[in-house]
């Protein structure tokens, strides 16, 4: 019977990302009935993952999980250890030698692409890169996007998509007392965006949009939604589909589509223009984009698994702005097993697959890295329990394989190392500083857009001469 999770043998569990996945995964374990000691693992010095820089700003409710987050962290033993990226501040072997087991819970990063001639032309952008900018993220503050063009295209018709729309369409005054980058304001005061297209490859039907998102862009003062008639005509697949009591969602987006094909014309200043059927077959510009092809598609196969076939149709439409929003994909830690093809990590239920040449490692996934970009904030602790299950019931199997040395801990080997880790003590410092320049400003918070100032922050506006959090280096 295994020793491993009592008071004499201790758990030490390291959960490798601080979104939503991470903070599920820590309570469970925490929560597990064992006796453990949970650190959650953070890049940024900042925690919470997509619920800070991914969620839109004008949609705070969202964000109120974070107090749920506060308190899984206040639970004597899990611990916050933010600013150390792993892969470069401290190797994954590394944190096997002072952890029993580790949980990837990094989420997926990256987007995948669509590989047509063109894609990368100046102009052409992943929605990532736009919704982390107006969102304040460190890694995209300088990134910058032309909105001095009239026609926007937007490739994808998911909720990120419709957030692009929200943030594209909306005014400034709206936009200035969320807790929005105040350079995405400056920027967008300026925008000179008139039409937004929102093109997918499939039917109305098949749009992944929630039909709470369409209503709030039907809702959108001085703004337009138009779809047209001949592109949400529906197949007897799409009716099947429709009747599915489960398929309500799609119901009501296709009741959408509908009222916006009926809405009559009106003066306003912006229009989204939604548009099925069609994909991009290249991107053109001389010296940056001015044009997207499309071919034109039909849909082949039965309900629920209908496909976009190309027809001999093309379309083209003009534009100077595009951002694709067609999903993600991770990416591979260093020395951790990766399915390339699928861009996760390769699991059964959580446990890892490791390769047959080292297959004897405590490692485990959760959320987007474990089961690819699907679902809400809420469909990560679910996910997070099953891992966490599998974990428990491994118990033996986790004491025999462990490689972790009593004698070292997290804390101490960063400190080994000089890295200047943040505790959640120091991030609630950050925490504090962003509300009140937020409250100053009129807005719900201000983040800080660079690390080094939130390192400041966490040390109560010293100097980073003089800084002592806990992972002090000389090199501050």
């Amino acid at each position: 019977m295994a020793n491993l999770g009592t008071q004499s043998r201790p758990m030490r569990v390291a959960i490798v990302g601080s979104g939503p996945s991470g903070f599920y995964a820590a309570e469970a374990v925490a929560n597990s009935g064992l006796d453990v000691e949970v650190n959650i693992i953070e890049k940024l010095p900042v925690p919470f993952g997509l619920v800070r820089y991914g969620v839109a700003p004008d949609h705070p409710k969202l964000k109120k999980v974070t107090m749920i987050f506060h308190q899984i962290a206040e639970k004597p033993n899990v611990n916050y250890f933010g600013n150390v990226k792993v892969g470069e501040d401290v190797s994954l072997q590394e944190l096997e030698s002072c952890h029993d087991a580790v949980v990837f819970c990094y989420g997926a990063e990256t987007d995948r692409q669509l590989n047509v001639p063109g894609e990368n032309l100046p102009g052409s952008h992943t929605a990532t890169e736009f919704v982390a900018w107006y969102n304040g993220h460190p890694d995209y503050k300088n990134a910058t996007f032309d909105l001095s063009c009239e026609d926007v295209v937007i490739i994808g018709q998911g909720n990120v998509a419709a957030d692009v729309c929200r943030i594209l369409s909306k005014s400034v005054d709206e936009l200035s007392k969320t807790d929005i980058a105040e350079h995405a304001i400056e920027a967008l005061s300026k925008s000179k965006v008139r039409r937004i297209h929102v093109v997918g490859r499939r039917g109305a039907a098949q749009a992944k949009f929630s039909s709470r998102e369409l209503k709030e862009l039907e809702a959108l003062p001085n703004c337009l939604s138009r779809a047209y008639a001949e592109e949400i005509a529906l197949t007897t697949a799409d009716d099947v589909e429709l009747a599915d009591p489960t398929n309500y969602n799609s119901v009501a987006c296709v009741d959408a589509f509908k009222r916006m094909s009926e809405a009559s014309d009106s003066n306003t200043d912006k229009e989204i223009e939604f548009h099925f059927l069609l994909s991009p077959t290249a991107f053109h510009g001389n010296e940056k984009l001015e044009a997207i092809s499309f071919a034109r598609n039909r849909l082949a196969g039965d309900a629920f698994s209908q496909a976009a076939e190309a027809t001999d149709s093309t379309q083209e439409i003009p534009c100077g702005l595009c951002f694709r929003s067609i999903g993600y994909r991770g990416k591979p830690i260093e020395d951790a097993p990766f399915d390339e093809r699928r861009g996760l990590v390769p699991n059964e239920k959580g446990r890892v697959i490791c390769d047959e040449s080292n297959p004897n490692r405590n490692l485990y996934v959760s959320g987007w890295i474990k089961r690819g970009p699907s679902g809400i904030i809420g469909t990560n602790r679910a996910d997070s329990i099953e891992t966490v299950e599998t974990l428990v019931a491994d118990l033996e199997r986790i004491e025999r394989n462990s490689k972790a040395k009593a004698d070292l801990t997290l804390g101490s080997l960063l400190q080994q190392k000089r890295v200047p880790y943040v505790d959640y003590e120091h991030w609630k410092r950050i925490d504090d500083a962003e509300l009140s320049m937020g409250k100053t400003l009129g807005k719900s918070r201000n983040k800080f857009t660079s690390v080094t100032d939130m390192l400041i922050a966490a040390n109560s506006g010293v100097s980073q001469v003089d800084y002592d959090y806990p992972g002090q280096s000389e090199a501050y």
